[in-house]
């Protein structure tokens, strides 16, 4: 079934000690929708200024994502400048130029309104609450937020959890949220926040996931070659929510499932600048990769 995610599109500039990329494609909502791609039809709302290049375009809708939602603005694109030192954990940030996206003020297309599957990306919390006043009782709703809303804009972020099914968040976020350093306690407090299936990112460390009353611990994919680690979170989410979005049943198995995709598609993300390796991948690389994960977590 369709997806929908509403998030950032960019230009990104970004240095690692394997080597840089100026102005590639970025932004949130691109790295979500082409990992999402591999599984189920993407439509994406964003906004990028008359500078943003058509082959970016191109990129997007070659891979089938429906670009209808995103808004082409007077000004310039969202950009973004970082660099990353040999342990490829958080970036420095060189430079955060938010253009456009400043004023973005999600409109969504009508028919995207009847969309079942919504993936609100890390954008103000009162546009997350724009976007769900468009929508037309979508089936399921996950988010994605930031340390800077839960410290600004706290109360408005809570209207947020109270509508959703689904958080995905980092074990930063969660002790923010909720006060306690233990992050199974925490997400089982943010459970009564709202999100009945909390998604806990732990980077190179994989992830915890609290369905239900249940914790479902998984590593990480062992990358051997890492590149630019840039939007592996947004990736990992993008590819959870195709799976999800594809078998449209939401059921313990599956989203356990969802998890150990969202890590093979995260996991090639880190491989190359941009979106090129989720560019490059087919459904056979993904299945080999997962043969290849299955053995490692064997015992």
């Amino acid at each position: 079934m369709s997806l929908l995610v509403v998030g950032s599109v960019a230009l990104d500039t970004v240095y690692t000690p394997k080597g840089e990329i100026v102005e590639g494609l970025g932004g949130s909502a691109t790295y979500f929708s082409v990992s999402a791609s591999h599984f189920t039809p993407v439509h994406i709302v964003g906004i990028v200024g008359t500078d943003f290049p058509k082959e970016h375009i191109n990129r997007l809708t070659v891979k089938g994502v429906d670009i209808e939602g995103l808004c082409t603005k007077d000004g310039k694109t969202f950009r973004w400048s970082g660099r990353y030192d040999e342990s490829f954990a958080d970036p420095q940030t060189l430079d955060t130029q938010l253009n456009v996206f400043a004023d973005f003020s999600p409109q969504l297309p009508h028919r995207y309104r009847e969309i079942p599957f919504l993936f609100l990306g890390n954008i103000h919390p009162a546009l997350q609450l724009q976007v769900l006043e468009q929508m037309d009782k979508p089936k399921f709703i996950a988010l994605d937020t930031m340390n800077f809303w839960i410290e600004r804009e706290r109360k408005l972020l809570l209207e947020v959890f109270k509508k959703i099914d689904m958080a995905v968040i980092n074990e930063l976020e969660v002790r923010m949220l909720t006060g306690l350093r233990s992050i199974p306690a925490g997400m089982k407090k943010i459970q009564q926040l709202g999100p009945k299936i909390v998604v806990v990112k732990r980077g190179a460390y994989g992830s915890i996931t609290l369905i239900e009353n249940e914790l479902f611990l998984l590593a990480a994919y062992p990358t051997e070659n890492v590149i630019d680690p840039t939007g592996a979170g947004d990736s990992f989410a993008g590819g959870m929510m195709g799976y999800i979005a594809h078998h449209r049943k939401i059921t313990p198995k599956v989203l356990r499932n969802a998890v150990v995709y969202g890590t093979i598609i995260g996991s090639f993300c880190v491989e190359g600048f941009s979106i090129h390796r989720l560019e490059e991948l087919n459904a056979e690389t993904i299945e080999k990769r997962l043969v290849k994960f299955r053995e490692m977590m064997n015992f």
